[in-house]
């Protein structure tokens, strides 16, 4: 794996929180966070750093922190329906035919996750060089919740639990679940010549996050995180 391409996808629409993807974290814009990880990891290796936006606002901010490029993302692309992994193919394509080169992978930084720090970054990516076989790999916490145990879905008038065809009676024999924390994934260049639409396949590796992660989706999120910035509680470097 030589050629490594590190896309930070932000789309300017935000339903839930106007303008998350620049709203300030701390006492930065929140994308700064994966610009200043993503260049720090590609200090010893051979790589490129896109963004993949299609407002002028957010790619501005991109540009004030080192982050150029000239990709905007078509807009077909840029909907709340359209798929993560559609948008990553379609930057690696531009840019494997702006630049002539192949990337062997491909590593996506959510910026709306970004309690990661250059260590799980590294650790992640040699358990996916040590899996030949391996299509790819994401971020991960451990579930508060487990299907096999304490999660409920509705069926017909009534509500039972979501694994119900498994009989188990307490928590510690449920097998192990995780909860996706969105804050990174790796792809390997098979992954996309396989045309996968979606993160889950059948040789999907994880990497477990061993400190908090979360991503950001309501308003309540920023304000946990602005707490844990500004009271200084975070025991890690995310830059």
């Amino acid at each position: 794996m030589n050629n490594i391409l590190i896309t930070i996808c932000a789309r300017g629409g935000s339903k839930g929180i106007h303008k998350k993807n620049i709203k300030t974290v701390g006492e930065h814009p929140l994308i700064y966070y994966s610009i200043k990880i993503a260049q720090r990891f590609l200090e010893n290796k051979k790589g490129t750093l896109v963004l993949s936006t299609d407002d002028d606002e957010i790619k501005e901010v991109g540009e004030k922190y080192g982050l150029f490029n000239d990709y905007k993302r078509p807009l077909q692309l840029a909907t709340d329906t359209a798929g993560k992994v559609d948008a990553i193919r379609d930057i690696l394509l531009y840019e494997e035919n702006r630049t002539g080169v192949k990337f062997d992978l491909i590593l996506d930084l959510d910026v709306t996750s970004p309690l990661r720090t250059l260590e799980d970054l590294e650790e992640a990516f040699q358990l996916l060089r040590a899996d030949t076989n391996a299509l790819n790999l994401f971020s991960v916490s451990p579930a508060n919740r487990n299907p096999y145990f304490n999660m409920v879905e509705k069926k017909g008038k009534y509500f039972g639990k979501v694994k119900d065809d498994f009989k188990i009676l307490s928590r510690q024999k449920a097998p192990e679940v995780y909860d996706m924390n969105a804050s990174f994934y790796y792809y390997t260049r098979a992954f996309f010549e396989e045309n996968y639409d979606s993160v889950f396949t059948d040789r999907s590796l994880i990497y477990e996050v061993p400190h908090i992660c979360f991503d950001l989706d309501e308003n309540i999120d920023f304000e946990f995180m602005n707490y844990l910035f500004n009271e200084n509680k975070l025991e890690f470097n995310i830059t």
